[in-house]
C-alpha cells in the first residue's frame, strides 16, 4: 500500500512539474523584423535565451563567444536568440548594434519583459537555456571569464553554457543548473 501512495505521489508530482514547464506564449520581432514565437522551438534538443544588451560592455566582450558557442551548437538541434535586456534602447539603435557587432542568430526586442521574466534572467550577459517544452534547464553565466566586477580572468577554466550544453545533449542532468551571472541590470520600462 505504502509503494502504491509513493508511485501516485511520484505520478503527480511528475504531471505537475510537467504542467509547469509550458513554453510561454510570445510573439516577439527580431531586429530584422520577423516575428519569432516558441512554436520554433518544436523538434529542438534545446533552446538558448543570451541576454544582452547594447550599452553594457560585459555583454558586448562576449558577442564573438556567443557567436562561437551558437556556431558549434545550431548543427546540432540547438537554437540560440539573443534578447534585448534594455527596454529602453530604441529599434534603430539596437539595430546598428546587431551589424556592429556581427550577432549571427536572432535577435528579439522584448520590450515587456517576457522571456526574462519567465526565466528569471535578471543581467546581461546571462544565458538561459530550456528545453523545447519551456522547462528551464540552466540559468547563469556563460563561462567564468568575469572574477568580479572590473576582474576578468586572462584564462577561462569553466565554460559553464557548453557544459550545459553538452550535458543536455548527452541526455544528462545539467552539473550546475544555476550560476551567478555577473553584468549589467536588465532594465524595464517604467
Amino acid at each position: 500500500m505504502a509503494w502504491n501512495r509513493l508511485t501516485v505521489g511520484l505520478l503527480l508530482s511528475l504531471g505537475l512539474a510537467a504542467r509547469a514547464a509550458v513554453a510561454p506564449a510570445f510573439s516577439l520581432l527580431d531586429t530584422a523584423g520577423r516575428a519569432h514565437t516558441a512554436a520554433e522551438w518544436a523538434g529542438k534538443r534545446a533552446v538558448v535565451l543570451l541576454f544582452v544588451s547594447t550599452d553594457c560592455p560585459l555583454s558586448n566582450r562576449y558577442v564573438p563567444e556567443m557567436n562561437r558557442i551558437a556556431n558549434a551548437y545550431a548543427a546540432r538541434g540547438v537554437a540560440f536568440y539573443a534578447v534585448q535586456g534594455d527596454a529602453t534602447v530604441p529599434l534603430a539603435e539596437v539595430q546598428q548594434h546587431v551589424k556592429e557587432f556581427g550577432y549571427t542568430f536572432p535577435y528579439l526586442l522584448d520590450p515587456e519583459k517576457s522571456l526574462a521574466s519567465f526565466t528569471g534572467a535578471t543581467a546581461t550577459p546571462q544565458a538561459a537555456v530550456l528545453a523545447p517544452s519551456g522547462a528551464l534547464l540552466y540559468l547563469g553565466r556563460i563561462d567564468n571569464r568575469l572574477e568580479d566586477f572590473g576582474q576578468e580572468r586572462l584564462q577561462v577554466t569553466e565554460f559553464d553554457l557548453r557544459d550545459a550544453l553538452d550535458a543536455i545533449l548527452a541526455g544528462k542532468s545539467v552539473p550546475h543548473p544555476r550560476t551567478k551571472a555577473l553584468g549589467c541590470a536588465i532594465t524595464r520600462k517604467k
